[in-house]
């Protein structure tokens, strides 16, 4: 095949492409996507609706809850272990939820096989089953962060898998819940040990930790009676008007079960969480991990197409698009993480936070849209300033909130830090000067972060998005694609002092044979990780 030929069958493609992308818009114009089911998801979910019902409060969910069982009973990989979706390899995390799911439903006796399967799975990979056994093992995974280890392990004990009384307990961490008594502007001093986003999880599971199991210094334990009423209202105060958390079936999942083990089924907050639950249940059997991301899917969408192929859409697609993601701008402080006006989230959906990767993904957008981006320089100011606002000290970008700084999420990470540069280098020849000098000034601030960060063979780590082959789970692929794709725009910057030619001949280096890519060398090509390079 000649260049000729070959440029001729990509701009084909590329035109195919795009009328396919279009004809996949909603009746409102914009994009939704579908996400994978998941068995993190149902696992959580049945055993949330099965713990509200063993405390006498009936959900009316027993055919949700078995038709959870069959689904999570079907979808088994062939080493006995599940993951976190249909196409994910085993891990121990989603194995424990799926093994103490069965218990909370009364499953154990239905799929026997199936249980043995897993047992020996995690008997392979904890050397156990006991309670100190799992508790390592998971702990390990995720190190100091307990936003994940301590919600995980707290399902065993409310499925009953660790024992009875005080001792299945034992071995998970005290979440001190009642530091959620304090006013939210001190907690990211506070240093807690779980992320911004999982304030719900640090009140309700540690609520449900100290009903069960209360600290044996009087002090501690006093303290924490006294603030459950008001850490309670907080959890109240917090939670969106659909019930789910963050729009998300497992952390509602684990503060529904917390709430109910822990006495407080009768909650309003456990009893909307129930409600989402159940809305968002699959005729299949199962729960997806987030009810959707439209936002963040029809930037991409957007992205994607370019100016000249947003050029194709007819003037009222266009407008539409425009409109709708202009309507998807937080413009009061949210009162989950309050944030200030300015920024977006990855859902219109009321459990949505804004962060910085949506909000730079939507001002590219609306950048691509306009065709004349000046007309919208007010809002796109606004994005702009609460970009600006959340850079933390070190330069580079967290994804919900500034200064939090020690956990995955809230530390700064080099993909996120690229988009903004992408966000705020497109818009800044429309802004005022003033803020055209912060620009100037953060996204210095940024690029010595980044370069700080970049990795001695050339390539960044990413925050999101990593690859399930390579172990960590990371994927340097997609983090060093969003540096370059971040640092390119910046013509100002010379490839030989920013790194870049470094981190570009790392992406050469990482081509299989087959001229496809990976997240490195070797592992299994991907036709969005080769897009991305």
């Amino acid at each position: 095949m000649t260049e000729g030929d070959l440029s001729i069958r990509l701009v084909k493609c590329r035109q195919r492409v795009i009328q396919d992308l279009l004809h996949e818009r909603c009746q409102e114009g914009y994009w939704e996507g579908h996400l994978s089911s998941s068995a993190l998801s149902t696992a959580t979910a049945i055993t949330a609706l099965a713990t509200m019902d063993r405390v006498g409060h009936e959900t009316h969910s027993g055919h949700l809850q078995q038709a959870g069982l069959r689904w999570l009973a079907s979808q088994v990989n062939d080493d006995g272990g599940w993951g976190d979706t249909t196409c994910s390899l085993s891990n121990i995390s989603t194995t424990t939820l799926v093994w103490s799911a069965f218990a909370a439903c009364d499953g154990l006796d239905v799929y026997p096989e199936v249980m043995a399967a897993a047992e020996q799975w995690l008997s392979r990979r904890a050397g156990g089953l006991d309670s100190k056994q799992l508790s390592q093992a998971i702990t390990q995974r995720y190190g100091k962060d307990k936003t994940f280890s301590v919600p995980i392990l707290t399902m065993c004990a409310i499925a009953g898998r660790f024992g009875e009384g005080r001792k299945a307990w034992e071995s998970i961490t005290d979440l001190p819940f009642e530091l959620a008594a304090l006013p939210p502007q001190w907690f990211a001093a506070l240093r807690l040990p779980v992320v911004s986003y999982a304030l719900p999880a640090l009140i309700a599971i540690g609520q449900v930790k100290h009903h069960h199991a209360p600290s044996k210094n009087p002090l501690t334990r006093g303290l924490r009676k006294a603030c459950r009423s008001i850490t309670l209202r907080r959890l109240s105060s917090i939670q969106p008007s659909s019930g789910g958390f963050l729009e998300a079936t497992p952390l509602t999942s684990f503060v529904v079960m917390s709430l109910a083990a822990s006495g407080e089924a009768a909650n309003t907050v456990a009893q909307k969480g129930i409600q989402f639950l159940k809305e968002s249940f699959r005729e299949d059997g199962s729960w997806p991990i987030d009810t959707h991301l439209a936002t963040w899917v029809t930037s991409l969408a957007v992205h994607g197409l370019g100016r000249k192929g947003c050029q194709q859409l007819e003037a009222q697609g266009r407008k539409a698009i425009h409109r709708w993601l202009l309507d998807q701008q937080y413009l009061q402080k949210h009162p989950y993480t309050q944030a200030p006006p300015g920024g977006w989230a990855w859902t219109p959906l009321p459990g949505g936070v804004p962060d910085a990767d949506d909000t730079p993904g939507a001002l590219i957008a609306l950048h691509q849209l306009s065709e004349n981006p000046a007309s919208e320089i007010d809002r796109a100011m606004l994005g702009i300033r609460w970009l600006l606002g959340l850079q933390n000290r070190d330069g580079g970008m967290p994804t919900f909130c500034r200064g939090w700084g020690h956990l995955p999420f809230d530390r700064s990470s080099a993909d996120i830090t690229a988009h903004a540069i992408r966000a705020w280098h497109l818009w800044k020849p429309y802004v005022t000067p003033p803020l055209q000098r912060s620009i100037q000034v953060a996204t210095r601030r940024a690029l010595d972060y980044l370069k700080r960060m970049q990795k001695e063979d050339g390539s960044w780590d990413p925050l999101w998005f990593g690859n399930q082959h390579l172990e960590g789970e990371n994927n340097p692929l997609y983090g060093t694609a969003k540096v370059v794709e971040g640092w390119l725009c910046l013509a100002s910057e010379p490839a030989e002092e920013s790194g870049l030619s470094h981190a570009i001949q790392w992406l050469i280096d990482q081509q299989s044979d087959n001229g496809g890519w990976g997240a490195t060398k070797g592992l299994p090509n991907t036709i969005e990780e080769t897009a991305l390079a």
